[in-house]
């Protein structure tokens, strides 16, 4: 099986991740998810530091944030910088993960996931929330940070969070695929 769709496989969870650290019931634990990874790894015709930071990625998927933490924070790069900002806005750390995105900057992932967060919104007839994230037509990390945080005390199930946790889920397919195809 191609690495990418292996990759994406391992984030088919019962449950998308929280906005906040979790944990959550149905991801793999630590050990069993590295045995795996460290076998996509060995075979997988690309290495370093994407392949990283793919492994950051499903990690933390998987609520495991030291074991992504330490990953990405060796990563000076601007793929990097966005997968340790994901990082500690479900931490939640949001003054971090507003540093962490404006080290970003505007990151290839942006435009496609402008896109296909639109998409999701013009189908939740969420206009507002459009509006806040996707203004002009460009992902606005930093809005996503703010709308997170204004949800953080919200139950799980609330509607609003429940999009939010949709558009991270997106985040993450977005970030996953730049990593592992382009």
């Amino acid at each position: 099986m191609e690495t990418a769709t292996l990759l994406r496989s391992y984030m088919a969870t019962p449950e998308l991740p929280s906005l906040g650290p979790g944990p959550r019931q149905g991801v793999d634990g630590l050990v069993p998810l590295t045995e795996k990874l460290d076998r996509v790894f060995a075979d997988a015709s690309f290495a370093g530091t994407r392949a990283v930071l793919a492994r950051a990625t499903v990690l933390l998927w998987h609520d495991h944030f030291a074991a992504a933490h330490a990953i990405a924070q060796e990563v000076e790069t601007s793929d990097g910088s966005y997968v340790h900002a994901i990082l500690h806005r479900r931490e939640p750390d949001y003054d971090n993960a507003r540093y962490w995105f404006r080290r970003v900057g505007h990151h290839p992932c942006f435009p496609e996931l402008a896109v296909r967060a639109s998409a999701l919104l013009k189908s939740k007839h969420a206009p507002e929330l459009e509006r806040k994230l996707i203004p002009s037509g460009q992902w606005n990390s930093l809005a996503f940070v703010d709308a997170c945080e204004a949800v953080a005390e919200q139950p799980s199930g609330e509607s609003q969070v429940l999009l939010l946790r949709e558009l991270q889920q997106v985040e993450f397919e977005v970030l996953l695929g730049h990593l592992v195809e382009d």
